[in-house]
């Protein structure tokens, strides 16, 4: 039998390799798929919609295509029941951001529902 808690864990890791793959890619089809409709985008100074985000991400540059190494990783997992925090790496376009991924389950599906972003100052 397994851990109900491993299973959630992995569900969790699971979606944030997708929001990984999402950003690599600049596929702004599957991080769609990931983040709730109602989710904030927040950085210090900014304040967006998840459709102003994926505009951008649209229209920027694509890091797969520049070469750029896939280098993001998970540095935490906090899990209490239907909710979790992340907090995760995303070298990205020539920056080094640190994201904390608030997420829900809803209807039997994990989704980000906030994100807060900046610059990592310690690079």
């Amino acid at each position: 039998m397994s851990d109900p808690h491993v299973s959630q864990l992995q569900a969790v890791e699971a979606l944030l390799m997708k929001y990984f793959d999402g950003l690599h890619r600049a596929d702004t089809q599957l991080l769609d798929s990931i983040f709730d409709q109602d989710a904030r985008l927040c950085a210090p100074g900014i304040r967006r919609s998840k459709r102003q985000w994926l505009e951008l991400v649209a229209n920027r540059q694509v890091p797969e295509a520049l070469g750029d190494a896939f280098a993001y990783r998970i540095l935490a997992v906090e899990l209490c029941g239907e909710q979790a925090m992340a907090k995760v790496s995303c070298p990205l376009l020539g920056e080094q951001f640190i994201d904390y991924l608030g997420l829900l389950k809803e209807n039997g599906n994990w989704r980000i529902v906030a994100k807060q972003y900046a610059d990592n100052p310690f690079i």
